[in-house]
């Protein structure tokens, strides 16, 4: 039954609708089609922001899609917007999914051909569903994965601070709204708005939203597999056509990248691009790309992927243009290496600490990490203004070590995942080591960062000097002749991720008297940078 009648929008009409779950919940959805012909093939996003946004924030809206012949169906998640139920996060969809997606094929207007599209949260919601379900027809999942950990709250064995707490005071003022809790809704919106969400959040969240998945998250350890979930699509899923959408400033882009493994692993031919994006901020030609290809597996007579080739479509961050690749061609590491270089002044003198490639590191630097004003993390893919970005100000700290390259003599391009191998201890039971690489252009006045990583050391072995490893978001560029690579380390990263406080008997999180100074030692002599491909071999279990 239809809880309005069809309403007129241009040359496309909506409605609200609603169905009813085997448990007796019901779900609300909205519901756009074109004014004339039909049936139509559906497209179906899943999410818990309320279906009139529809994920507007980077899709065009549900009338666009529906004016290119599509049946349109916008679903709020159980226990959000209008649905009836309680809001448990990811688990609950896996059942939701499967009797929705029935739904939607039973709708007499549909054709009973079925895709599925949304990014982030809605991104999952597509890949979830019984042992036995009916997959879709097609699937566009895009900034998202499978692992609560590695792909939605953790890098390096440190929890993502800003990103987990912004997320879980926006899915308590959703919650907050719903219950009609205006007080709890502004003093959450005005934590966001003036930022003492990064000091208080955790405890706002224990006050308002004390069962929230970010909250659960927060309290795992990220050095405890057993603690995290990892949710396992159908294999015949995975083989379905499917369209995957990543950005090099996106935090989800390794669970996309291993979403496009895991399809290709279990036969599928998955369709990949990765460019200039952050989490809500896309590139124009975005929804082109997405209307190809639902065009091609919805509307076509032949909508499967068999004979097609596997694709990956890279935006080069530096050279600002497209790369296609086929899956089918070998996919190398970056063949050089380099190796850190300083005399001890790599903190204070831009030209002390050296990159060499080809050869073996020397030296020792010693890095003063203070919490009462520690290394801000910019742009990349944690912090809250994430994108390309110059580190010039940052680099020029004292408390942060640079080791920058001679000028290219030829131009050198850089695929993959980057890592820094490096001996590293401190004087205290835990440290972080904070890493970027950037590129310096031909006048040294810019120093444009190119990817990020964290490593989160913590115990007895902390005051030991051993082997790190930081690995480092995968990036393509190109260094052109005259340009300098540089890496740069640091104590912090405040606040895409929590100040280590250097004593294991307080919790990660904002600045505060609890926190150490903390003295980090780094012996160059074993230092690589190095690069693995951006598909990598390791399976997902």
């Amino acid at each position: 039954m239809f809880d309005k009648k069809p309403t007129e929008s241009g040359l496309v009409l909506w409605r609200d609708s609603s169905m009813t779950l085997q448990d007796g919940v019901k779900l609300k959805a909205r519901i756009w089609s074109p004014q004339r012909g039909g049936p139509w093939p559906a497209l179906l996003m899943r999410q818990p922001y309320g279906r009139t946004i529809a994920s507007t924030i980077t899709y065009a809206h549900p009338s666009w899609w529906a004016s290119h012949g599509y049946l349109v169906v916008v679903q709020d998640v159980r226990g959000q917007g209008e649905s009836m139920g309680d809001f448990i996060g990811f688990k609950q969809e896996a059942s939701d999914t499967t009797q929705t997606q029935s739904w939607v094929r039973d709708l007499k207007e549909c054709n009973g051909r079925l895709g599925t599209y949304g990014f982030s949260y809605q991104g999952l919601t597509q890949l979830t569903a019984v042992t036995g379900a009916q997959p879709p027809d097609c699937m566009a999942p895009a900034m998202t994965g499978f692992n609560e950990r590695d792909h939605w709250s953790c890098e390096g064995g440190a929890h993502w601070w800003h990103l987990n707490l912004a997320w879980g005071i926006q899915l308590a003022a959703l919650q907050a709204k719903r219950k009609g809790q205006e007080s709890h809704w502004h003093e959450l919106y005005q934590s966001l708005n003036d930022g003492s969400y990064l000091l208080k959040g955790k405890s706002i969240l224990e006050k308002y939203d004390p069962k929230g998945i970010t909250l659960k998250w927060l309290n795992q350890c990220p050095h405890n597999d057993h603690e995290w979930v990892l949710h396992k699509p159908l294999t015949t899923w995975l083989r379905q056509p499917l369209l995957l959408i990543g950005g090099w400033w996106d935090p989800h882009l390794l669970g996309i990248l291993d979403m496009y493994q895991e399809s290709c692993r279990c036969g599928g031919s998955p369709e990949l691009h990765i460019g200039p994006a952050t989490h809500l901020e896309w590139w124009e030609e975005v929804q082109e790309i997405h209307l190809r290809f639902f065009n091609k597996h919805l509307k076509d007579k032949v909508g499967s992927s068999s004979g097609t080739r596997k694709k990956k479509y890279l935006w080069n961050i530096t050279k600002k243009e497209w790369k296609v690749y086929n899956e089918e061609a070998k996919e190398e590491a970056l063949g050089i290496s380099w190796s850190l270089f300083s005399t001890g002044l790599a903190c204070i003198n831009s030209s002390d600490g050296k990159l060499i490639p080809e050869d073996t590191g020397e030296g020792i630097v010693q890095i003063v990490h203070d919490p009462w004003r520690p290394v801000p993390s910019t742009g990349g893919h944690l912090s809250p203004n994430p994108g390309p970005t110059d580190r010039s100000n940052i680099d020029n700290r004292a408390d942060v070590a640079t080791f920058t390259s001679s000028p290219f003599q030829k131009l050198q391009q850089l695929k993959g995942r980057p890592s820094l191998e490096i001996i590293a201890s401190s004087d205290q039971e835990s440290f972080d080591l904070a890493v970027g690489l950037s590129v310096v252009n031909k006048n040294g006045n810019n120093v444009k960062q190119l990817s990020t990583g964290v490593l989160r050391i913590i115990g007895k072995c902390s005051t030991e000097l051993q082997l790190r490893k930081v690995l480092l978001q995968p990036l393509l560029a190109d260094i052109r002749p005259g340009e300098q690579l540089r890496i740069s380390i640091a104590g912090s990263a405040w606040p895409a991720i929590g100040i280590n406080p250097g004593d294991t008997r307080f919790e990660p999180g904002p600045p505060g008297p609890q926190c150490n100074v903390t003295t980090i030692q780094l012996l160059l002599s074993e230092s690589k940078l190095l690069f693995t491909p951006l598909i990598s071999a390791q399976e997902i279990h």
